[in-house]
This record gives structure tokens, C-alpha cells and sequence, in this order.
């Protein structure tokens, strides 16, 4: 794994972005909060109807990294050694037995877990050790994940029948949650243009496994002053309906507020968003720009929100502009 230059990262970054967006229309946000999870080594939660891309997107990125890719379809039959795999006994020619661990697919680079609300809370939660920990125990025995690992879990619409919400505690694990929203009508020509003529568009690997190591190892050095630091913290805080400096719409419409992992999500986001703009030092916009995918889904709201329609991108929006800044 070589050393990278702030400025090799962000050519780069921009040579993986380009190459993804010749299969994906439209979606700039998704693309980039999707690369900015992988570029921080954080799991991404992409919510939205069926057919928006969300798979394409996964395994684009994949082609375009050189990384292991294995798909995942969330069923309410699955179970947990399903994913993480299981204990196989095999017999030996002198009719020896013993048991082999059967690796499952959570053992990749990329790990797309699709309509993870499909599946019961208990294969749900097979994922938790392999999100914190990047491991899995079976047997007694602890088995290594590769590196780079990254979930990329998408699910539907709550409301839809059939679903089982993610339980806060996994919510918690995954480093941003993106809404993906349907496609104009300009981009939905444009997609159905590329996707049902003669040959269909492909693209071509920039980086590597080793490449993405070391963008990671950057990012995780950018420097934030602590001025910016405390103002993470703070606004985090301020997400809690019982903190003295949390407004008016989150006392009335939060019931819980976000972890200390939504502050690390914060300034994790931010060191990658600073060095895609050119910077190697986290500014208070870096973290503007994450708050949204970093806070949304660790906010747990009360009954009169949903009554009234209120969601968290709007208490998000009240809390940005009522925190003050250093």
C-alpha cells in the first residue's frame, strides 16, 4: 500500500466518481455520499422505491475498484448462516471427521445486503459483529474479514408492507443513510436510452483494493481543529430533545437524539468532503454538508411528527441553523 498525496486523492476520487456516472444517471448525491462512506471505511444505508439503481450503483463501484462484490437478497427465510456462513463436517479418506467453517458471502470487499428490512430482526443482526468489528465468530473461532469491507444495505419505504425496521442499534453501525429519489424526466430518458439500446454502457477499473487502503489511511489524518471538533459535538447534542441548546422543533418532535457515533460520522464524513474540495484541514461546511446523511437516521421521533409530516431532514435543517458556530 503506497503513500497518496492529498492531491493524487482527489484526482482519483474524481477518476471513480466520472468512471461510475457513465452507468449511473443522475444521483450525484448518491454517488458521492457513496464514496465518501467507502473513502471514510463506514457502511451506507440507501433508502428508496424499488428500481432506482441502487444495485447498479453497488456493482458499478465494485468493477470500477477491482474489489469483490457479493449481492445478498434480503428474504423473510433467511437466516443468519446464510450470510455469515457455517460449520460443514466433512469426513477424510480414513473416515476422519471433523468440521470446516463454510465462509458465507459476508466474506468480500463489497457486501450490497438488498431489501435488508425484508429479512426477520435476528438475520438482521448477523451483520452487527461484521459492520463493528469486521469479523465473524462461528464455532469459537474468530474469522477475519477482507479489507476494505464495506455493507452497503438497501431497503424500502417503511410504510410498505412486509418490512421489519431496523432495530436502532444497527441503525446506529451504519455510517450515513442516503434517500434515493426517483429520476427527472430528462434522466429517465437518458436511463432508459442507455439501457435498452444495442450495447449496453460499461466502464473500465481505475484503482484498486490497495489503492482504496490508502485513501483511507489519508483521510483519517486530515487535521480538524478543535474549534470545528466541539462544534460536532455540540451539534449532536443539540439533537437530544433534553439538552439545554436543542431548538424548539427538536424538543417537540425528537424523542432520542443521535449517538456519539453521529459525531464520528460527522468529522469522518468531513475529512473525506475536505479533500474532495482540495482541502487537508475539516472546515465547518465539510460538516454541514454530512450532517443530513450522518444525523437522519439516529434521530428517533415522537408520534406528533409523524402525525404532522414532520421528518428529520426538516428538525436537521431547524438544528443547523440554530446551533451556533465558533
Amino acid at each position: 500500500m503506497t503513500d497518496l498525496a492529498p492531491s493524487q486523492f482527489r484526482e482519483t476520487a474524481q477518476r471513480i466518481e466520472d468512471e461510475v456516472r457513465r452507468v449511473i444517471v443522475g444521483q450525484h448525491n448518491v454517488v458521492r455520499h457513496t464514496l465518501i462512506a467507502l473513502l471514510a471505511d463506514g457502511h451506507l444505508l440507501l433508502e428508496g422505491l424499488p428500481g432506482l439503481g441502487k444495485t447498479m450503483l453497488v456493482r458499478t463501484l465494485a468493477a470500477v475498484l477491482q474489489l469483490e462484490f457479493t449481492r445478498v437478497q434480503f428474504t423473510p427465510d433467511l437466516m443468519p448462516a446464510d450470510i455469515i456462513g457455517t460449520d460443514v463436517l466433512e469426513v477424510a479418506e480414513a473416515s476422519e471427521r471433523r468440521f470446516r467453517f463454510h465462509r458465507g458471502p459476508v466474506f468480500t470487499n463489497l457486501l450490497l445486503a438488498d431489501e435488508i428490512n425484508r429479512a426477520t430482526p435476528k438475520t438482521q443482526s448477523a451483520l452487527l459483529e461484521a459492520m463493528q468489528e469486521r469479523q465473524v465468530s462461528a464455532g469459537g473461532t474468530t474469522h477475519a474479514l477482507p479489507r476494505p469491507f464495506l455493507v452497503l444495505a438497501t431497503q424500502n419505504p417503511i410504510e410498505l408492507e412486509g418490512t421489519y425496521p431496523l432495530p436502532e442499534a444497527q441503525l446506529d453501525r451504519f455510517l450515513f443513510k442516503v434517500n434515493v429519489g426517483y429520476p427527472t424526466a430528462e434522466e429517465l430518458t437518458d436511463i432508459v436510452g442507455r439501457t435498452t439500446g444495442a450495447e449496453l454502457p460499461t466502464v473500465s477499473p481505475v484503482a484498486d483494493g490497495d489503492t482504496v487502503r490508502a485513501m483511507q489511511a489519508l483521510a483519517r489524518g486530515v487535521p480538524i481543529a478543535t474549534p470545528v471538533r466541539a462544534y460536532a459535538a455540540r451539534l449532536t447534542l443539540a439533537t437530544h430533545p433534553d439538552d439545554a441548546t436543542a431548538p424548539e422543533r427538536v424538543q417537540r418532535f425528537v424523542r432520542y437524539g443521535a449517538s456519539p457515533r453521529g459525531a464520528q460520522a460527522l468529522i469522518w464524513g468531513g475529512k473525506v468532503h475536505a479533500l474532495l474540495d482540495g482541502r487537508y484541514n475539516v472546515a465547518l461546511s465539510d460538516l454541514h454538508a454530512m450532517a443530513p446523511a450522518a444525523l437522519r437516521h439516529r434521530l428517533i421521533l415522537t408520534y406528533e411528527a409523524e402525525a404532522e409530516g414532520v421528518t428529520p431532514d426538516d428538525i436537521l435543517a431547524a438544528l443547523l441553523e440554530a446551533t451556533s458556530e465558533p
